[in-house]
């Protein structure tokens, strides 16, 4: 059981063995990993860019269909967010007309009214930041983030993330110096995806700061 928790979390690496091993099963297996981190809070460690982008790689030299996994992928990318959001939505109601000691209201009701203006960039976005693309869907959906809007957005950051990812590593990802530094390029990546979000919330945050002194 060990060994197979090891091969799960490590899969990005070991996506070779698993390939020989199952066959046209793997894209079952890859989707369930897919699903778990995007749709199960409890599993945000699972992998997701690296997998993605591996996975690719493994399309360019025929061992996988890059076009089938695509498809399943993202069908288990937009069903994860969907059940993460749902749970979300049926506990908000309750976090909403119940006092909890350990829950500050009044931080929901802004988180609310920030997901009905924003919803749609902070779930496309999280879909490149780990952690973020699990818990992201689930604040939708406590937040009371309207179900079309969640829907909209949850299915082009899907297709964008997915598809993006196995482009990238279908044309680079069999590259000798890509893989060697896979992890930096992973990271690279994450904070090109961070740094703008970060950056256009503190701008508000100041502008805000400047007009309450003014």
């Amino acid at each position: 059981m060990a060994e197979f928790f090891h091969l799960v979390l490590n899969i990005d690496q070991s996506l070779g063995i698993w390939v020989a091993q199952y066959g046209a099963w793997i894209y079952l297996i890859l989707a369930l990993i897919i699903f778990g981190e995007t749709g199960l809070i409890v599993l945000p460690f699972l992998p997701g860019d690296s997998l993605l982008f591996i996975a690719g790689a493994f399309g360019a030299t025929g061992q996988l269909d890059p076009v089938l996994m695509g498809g399943i992928l993202i069908a288990a990318a937009i069903l994860g967010n969907t059940v993460n959001y749902s749970v979300g939505r049926y506990i908000g109601p309750k976090v909403f007309s119940r006092d909890y000691r350990f829950l500050d209201r009044k931080a929901l009701l802004k988180t609310h009214a920030f997901y009905e203006k924003h919803g749609g960039k902070t779930i496309i976005l999280s879909r490149f930041l780990p952690l973020f693309r699990t818990f992201a869907p689930f604040v939708a959906g406590v937040a009371g983030m309207r179900l079309f809007m969640f829907q909209l957005y949850n299915i082009i950051g899907a297709v964008v993330w997915i598809a993006g990812l196995i482009t990238l590593g279908y044309f680079f990802g069999n590259v000798p110096i890509v893989r060697e530094h896979l992890n930096t390029i992973v990271l690279i990546g994450i904070a090109a995806a961070a740094v703008p979000a970060l950056a256009g919330v503190l701008w508000k945050l100041l502008r805000r700061k400047a007009s309450g002194d003014a």
